[in-house]
């Protein structure tokens, strides 16, 4: 009978050591003591990109590769902003809000002095506007400055964080689906794990 090898590089899991699965969400806890620490710091950049990040809901590929005409309407701030998705070929809107106005305003100047179309310019010349990768040392930073383990938490914890709120205040998953550029509902139920959290609500209340 022939015998199955598996080759060597096959013999170690490609997710071994590595937490896998969905990022937790911020709680409003969480995005008030990074919001605090980064304006204590004066951290301008990283401060307008937590907060738009928080506001837009959108993944990294769309977050970092924002330009200043996606937002900016002269030089001010757009209540609402509409770009296509690079995943879908679809456009999704969001809101900004004053909180983001003011934050993307304050770090306009050094945007302008750079000479930058992009609104978070790489510091590298190889590339116009941060990576994926650079945005997500950036969160793993952010939640490690207030005490929380990195592994739980990524760039979609970002994108995660408001849409799950809206579902726990308002219970309306159309609009989140809307809000997150779905085009199905089933990918915004399992996108913020609804039916696991239903589920474990209901245990919780049951007692043996």
């Amino acid at each position: 009978m022939p015998v199955c090898r598996v080759s060597p590089s096959r013999q170690q899991p490609w997710n071994k050591g590595v937490l896998v699965g969905q990022k937790k969400p911020l709680e409003p806890k969480h995005v008030w003591s990074i919001r605090v620490r980064l304006e204590l710091a004066g951290s301008k950049r990283d401060l307008a990109i937590f907060n738009l990040a928080i506001d837009s809901k959108l993944r990294a590929c769309d977050l970092v590769k924002l330009r200043l005409d996606d937002i900016f309407s002269g030089l001010t701030v757009r209540r609402r902003a509409t770009i296509v998705q690079k995943k879908t070929g679809r456009p999704v809107q969001f809101e900004i809000t004053e909180q983001s106005r003011n934050s993307v305003e304050a770090w306009l100047p050094s945007l302008r002095a750079a000479g930058s179309r992009y609104l978070f310019p790489s510091r590298l010349h190889a590339s116009p506007h941060i990576s994926i990768r650079q945005y997500a040392r950036l969160v793993h930073r952010w939640v490690e400055s207030i005490g929380l383990e990195r592994a739980v938490y990524g760039t979609h914890s970002m994108r995660r964080t408001k849409a799950a709120q809206i579902y726990r205040k308002t219970g309306n998953l159309r609009a989140v689906q809307l809000l997150l550029g779905h085009t199905k509902l089933e990918s915004t139920v399992r996108y913020l794990g609804i039916e696991v959290d239903d589920a474990l609500n209901i245990a919780e209340q049951i007692e043996l």
